[in-house]
């Protein structure tokens, strides 16, 4: 027993903040921006939490999927930009829900949301459960270094969730995970400790080796891409759509063309939300879903990579 998506739902919120309202306090403009990224805009939280922003977008799967509250067994929830490491986002999510069931986070940065869907089908897979909430919820710009023009302007903040029925409608995924902060890195501070020996400390925000993430990026999707369908006998012409993680407009596209793929397959909403990181491909999906351009049997390839590294896909069937 696997399990199938029974509604979908985001959030963002309404502080909506374009390429040249950066620019007038970054060394940028919309040109650079959207040609080395892709993004036009992206909605960024003046008074939300990640939490907050999280149990909206959850709110809006529940009504979607026609399912109460009350009937969620446990929360799953990933963030990077949670505003505490305790209590958890999930835990934070439970309590503004009312809820009283169990909940935990995920941490497997921009890939999460392909982890907390296959730790899922481990809890369908042992009757544990009837409902699933999952949800990817970030407030990246709390955590950016706003005098980096080369990684502020690429994320927005958001939440994305589904709400997850039993089902045999998730088929498989693939997830690779190559330790190491040399490429990605969010460091914590340092803290107070009289005994621990200072090394040089980065500071607590996001740091990217650009070119590095963007060769990880590309070679992960097409690798895990290809192993997910070669394993399952199927080709891209069988999938409906690849919902790839909003990372960075130039690497789908590099991906489109590594793997001859029509840009027309993958789905593409970067240039409005910009890279929310966990929340991106839940976002995605519900946008999705609410324009009707998903088909009960289609079938949907979600990859994802981030921090760790670590890269993942999932084959779904809608």
């Amino acid at each position: 027993m696997s399990f199938r998506v029974l509604g979908t739902g985001m959030y963002v919120p309404p502080r909506v903040v374009t390429n040249d309202d950066l620019s007038q306090f970054l060394d940028t403009n919309d040109a650079w921006i959207t040609q080395r990224v892709g993004v036009k805009e992206r909605h960024f939280s003046t008074n939300e939490t990640a939490a907050d922003m999280g149990a909206k977008a959850a709110l809006s799967a529940l009504e979607n999927g026609g399912v109460a509250a009350e009937e969620i067994d446990l929360i799953l929830a990933a963030s990077v930009s949670g505003e505490s490491i305790s209590p958890s986002v999930s835990c934070m999510v439970q309590h503004l829900l009312g809820l009283s069931c169990m909940a935990m986070d995920i941490n497997a940065a921009c890939s999460a949301f392909d982890f907390l869907l296959e730790t899922a089908a481990g809890f369908f897979a042992r009757g544990k459960v009837k409902k699933i909430l999952v949800i990817g919820t970030e407030r990246m710009s709390r955590i950016l270094d706003w005098e980096d023009r080369g990684t502020c302007v690429i994320f927005g903040d958001g939440a994305g969730a589904v709400v997850l029925g039993t089902g045999e409608n998730y088929i498989d995924a693939v997830f690779d995970v190559k330790g190491g902060n040399d490429v990605i890195d969010i460091p914590q501070p340092v803290g107070m400790s009289p005994f621990y020996e200072r090394g040089q400390e980065k500071k607590p925000f996001a740091h990217m080796a650009g070119q590095e993430t963007f060769k990880f990026a590309v070679t992960a999707i097409c690798k895990d891409c290809k192993e997910l369908l070669q394993r399952n006998g199927l080709t891209f012409d069988d999938i409906a759509y690849i919902v790839p993680h909003q990372a960075n407009k130039r690497i789908i596209d590099f991906a489109s063309m590594k793997l001859k793929v029509p840009q027309e397959k993958f789905y593409v909403n970067i240039d409005r939300y910009g890279n929310t990181s966990s929340a991106s491909i839940p976002i995605a999906l519900d946008e999705l879903n609410r324009a009707g351009k998903l088909k009960r049997g289609d079938l949907l390839l979600l990859p994802a990579f981030g921090g760790g590294l670590a890269s993942a896909a999932c084959l779904l069937r809608w």
